[in-house]
């Protein structure tokens, strides 16, 4: 992929068939992990403007550890579609390992920001100034569907395994039970210490770091962490009917849609099961509530409908808020229809089409779809989230290929994790 390329055009996109137009916008997106990228280590920025697409806006050092995580899985993505050289890729993730390896962790957790250049913590808030385990799992998601990729006995590539080895067998998951309690905590600080008090129920995203910290190595969690902890929550079991869906786990209306994607950008959701749902069947039903809400749109917002909806965590026109039925501001986020196209492809693909023919260039731009528009307020983003274009990237790829998800469902930890909590899968065998 050359910087010199430029921009597909919305006639061009719309004169494409499905596939072609579904890869389109996947190699576009790519774009804001490779061309906007830190410049020296190559991880992700939390965020970019449109002005940086020209080179108008100034990269700062602040990097998201999370994001990044999408932003490995991305780059396999890359490869696999030769958008880059596997030589490319190999060096970019050096550089992004270089950093990696000597940034500051707290008890193996990586802060949810830091220095792209140097490693550095740089606090999220006040009292949010150390580990953030759930941005870790993110990352180590990534991180082990490269280890799985990059197999080539060569000595680029096996320090690619070696050193995400290293990573990987130094978080701590156990530290993170504060002191043996039967569940995970979000945030630990040598300044604060356990003064976020964020404990990690369910259901939301999380469900991959209970996975991972079941597998580990050197300090698994007990499988009673999970059943206790994460499917202990309020809003974890459900059984209610939205729009004439049954809901069985999760918030009222399922909440932000992006809770049927991160830990689903690895965790193969395909005949996934445990005693609590059947994960396809959840995910599917989530999605389908939230694109109801929208066809029926009770707000009467602008716009909405069947060529026009997803809402899940954004930029909106008064900061950022995890939308969702119940949490509706009018506000469309287009990675949360995009992110679910395994889920419902010829409802996102309509979406796709919807957003390109009724905005245009209001919401297609260098780095692929802004991360949000709200029509009845005539509200654009003029941003690109890593959070967010990442699973569009991923999420596309598995419903292509399932490339991402037999690669993370190869992982030995991860089949050791799932195991050990319950869970059966086609990926487990018998």
């Amino acid at each position: 992929m050359s910087p010199a390329d430029q921009q597909t055009s919305v006639e061009s996109l719309l004169a494409l068939d499905d596939e072609a137009l579904v890869e389109a916008v996947q190699r576009q997106t790519f774009r804001f992990f490779w061309e906007g990228s830190h410049p020296q280590s190559g991880l992700a920025p939390d965020r970019r403007r449109i002005r940086a697409a020209d080179g108008r806006e100034p990269f700062d050092d602040l990097v998201a550890i999370g994001g990044s995580g999408f932003g490995v899985m991305a780059i396999i993505v890359a490869v696999e579609r030769h958008w880059i050289s596997r030589e490319a890729a190999v060096q970019r993730l050096n550089a992004m390992l270089d950093v990696l390896v000597r940034a500051t962790c707290y008890h193996g957790a990586y802060p949810h920001f830091m220095n792209g250049a140097t490693g550095a913590t740089i606090p999220f808030s006040r009292k949010d100034d150390g580990g953030d385990l759930v941005e870790t799992a993110l990352l180590l998601q990534g991180l082990l569907c490269a280890r799985q990729y990059f197999t080539q006995d060569i000595p680029a590539e096996a320090s690619i395994r070696n050193r995400i080895n290293w990573i990987w067998d130094d978080m701590e998951w156990t530290w993170y039970q504060q002191d043996g309690r039967k569940l995970l905590y979000w945030h630990w600080s040598p300044n604060n210490g356990w003064g976020m008090d964020h404990e990690i129920h369910g259901w939301n995203e999380c469900l991959i770091a209970y996975v991972l910290a079941a597998g580990s190595n050197r300090y698994p969690i007990d499988p009673v962490v999970y059943h206790r902890g994460y499917a202990s929550g309020r809003d974890f079991v459900n059984g209610k009917t939205y729009h004439g869906i049954q809901l069985p786990l999760g918030q009222p209306y399922g909440g932000p849609l992006f809770f049927a994607h991160y830990s689903f950008c690895g965790l193969d959701p395909h005949g996934l099961r445990d005693r609590y749902a059947d994960y396809w069947d959840l995910c599917s039903r989530h999605v389908r509530i939230n694109r109801e809400h929208c066809v029926i749109n009770p707000g009467q917002f602008k716009g909405y409908g069947a060529d026009c909806w997803g809402l899940t965590a954004s930029d909106d026109p008064d900061g950022y808020s995890a939308h969702a039925p119940d949490n509706d501001n009018g506000t469309i986020s287009p990675t949360a229809a995009l992110s679910s196209l395994p889920y419902a492809p010829a409802e996102v693909v309509q979406s796709l089409r919807g957003f390109l023919s009724k905005h245009g260039d209001k919401v297609w731009q260098r780095y692929g779809f802004v991360d949000a528009f709200n029509e009845g307020r005539d509200w654009f983003a003029d941003t690109f989230l890593a959070i967010d274009q990442g699973p569009i990237v991923v999420m596309m790829e598995n419903h292509r290929t399932g490339l991402l998800w037999k690669l993370f469902m190869s992982v030995p930890e991860v089949q050791t994790g799932l195991r050990r909590l319950g869970f059966s899968s086609p990926h487990l065998g018998s």
